[in-house]
Order: structure tokens, then C-alpha cells, then sequence
């Protein structure tokens, strides 16, 4: 099937994936997530699918800048599943929102990668990222 929205009904799939991504302990609460971010009209949630399974996924924010005249997008979760990589499908997922980006007049699109995610980098290299130094961080109390 290919790039498509994702659903609620698409968690479990999801939440496969993500443990992927060492986000082990995602499913009490990944249906409520899918539900808010599907609701959010600054957000994509796309999968991709192939005989009827989620083999990956993308989260992308649009972000509406004050002071420069594009807005931003930003990549929050990116997984091509581990049984899937190195097969173009990531390449495709990020050039369909690339595109999207570019539609909802976005100048760049960003992306946190941890630095022990090498293969990561070594794929957004290839789609035309570039390494932008300094990224802060602040961890606030839990309320939930």
C-alpha cells in the first residue's frame, strides 16, 4: 500500500516500532498519543504499509515561526522497521514530507537524532541534512 495516514487503530504496530527506537514502554498510553497527534491539524502522522502491516513511521510537527518569514518542520519519531531498512522506504517517507513541508511553507525541516544512532546520521546525511551543533535540553518534573 504504501504512505498513508496513520489510524488509532495502527498502536499496536506503532508501538512495536517505536520499541525499536528504545521506547520500550510506550503501549498503557500510545492509543490516547496517536488520538491527540491525529487531531492536531500542525501535525502528520504517517506509517507505511505493506500487506497489512505498519513497517514504518513518521512523526512530523509544523511549526509557525514568528520572526522569519518560512516555518519549521520537525521530525519528532522517524522508524523504518529493523526487517525493512536499506530497502528506499525511509527515503521515500522523508521526501513525501518533505514535500508536505514545503506545501505548508516550511524553509528546513529539523531533526534530534541521538548521537549513538550513527546509521541514522549516516541516512539524513544522504537526504540533504546537515549537522546544526548545540541542541539544550530541560527535563521538567512528571505531573502524570
Amino acid at each position: 500500500m504504501g504512505i498513508r495516514k496513520a489510524k488509532v487503530d495502527d498502536w499496536k504496530q506503532i508501538s512495536l516500532l517505536l520499541n525499536q527506537l528504545d521506547y520500550p514502554d510506550v503501549e498503557p498510553f500510545i492509543r490516547e498519543k496517536v488520538q491527540i497527534l491525529l487531531k492536531d491539524p500542525n501535525e502528520v502522522l504517517l506509517v507505511f504499509e505493506e500487506d497489512k502491516s505498519v513497517i514504518a513511521l513518521i512523526s512530523v510537527h509544523f511549526i509557525p515561526q514568528l520572526a522569519v518569514k518560512g516555518d519549521f518542520a520537525r521530525i519528532s519519531y522517524f522508524v523504518v522497521g529493523k526487517d525493512n531498512s536499506s530497502r528506499g522506504i525511509g527515503s521515500k517517507i522523508e521526501e513525501y514530507c518533505t514535500d508536505l513541508a514545503i506545501k505548508r511553507n516550511c524553509d528546513r525541516i529539523e531533526v534530534h537524532c541521538h548521537s549513538r544512532r550513527r546509521e541514522a546520521h549516516r541516512f539524513y546525511m544522504r537526504q540533504g541534512f546537515t549537522e546544526s551543533p548545540k541542541y539544550f535540553i530541560k527535563m521538567l518534573p512528571q505531573s502524570f
